[in-house]
């Protein structure tokens, strides 16, 4: 069974910077895209970066500049890391990856992490 942990949260003050760090463990034959979500309170779930096997990148324009998306391929987790935070990207942050699984070995499927708070306040 695939799992995908965030962590790396926390309570930070404006202009502050954090980490946050997503695994992905357990039978796993190769992962494709891997993306960070957030969802703020009463809005959707939007995309704040993402980045492929080729480690091409894209992000939100309300994040480029401050926030870098990158991944280590042999420990199966992807970072991002955030600077010049302000209080309006306090949200829940989820990754997510498309992966095949390693008793299917064919056939992108998406899981998603459970999310880790991130809260930018004075």
């Amino acid at each position: 069974q695939v799992q995908l942990m965030e962590s790396g949260g926390g309570l930070v003050q404006p202009g502050g910077s954090l980490t946050l760090s997503c695994a992905a463990s357990g039978s796993i034959f190769s992962i494709n895209t891997m993306r960070w979500y957030r969802q703020c309170p009463g809005k959707e779930r939007e995309l704040v970066a993402g980045i492929d096997s080729r480690d091409s990148t894209n992000y939100a324009d309300s994040v480029k500049g401050r926030f870098t998306i990158s991944r280590d391929s042999a420990k199966n987790t992807v970072y991002l890391q955030m600077k010049s935070l302000k209080p309006e990207d306090t949200a829940v942050y989820y990754c997510n990856a498309d992966l095949v699984p390693g008793h299917l070995r064919t056939g992108l499927f998406r899981y998603w992490g459970q999310g880790t708070q991130v809260t930018v306040s004075s």
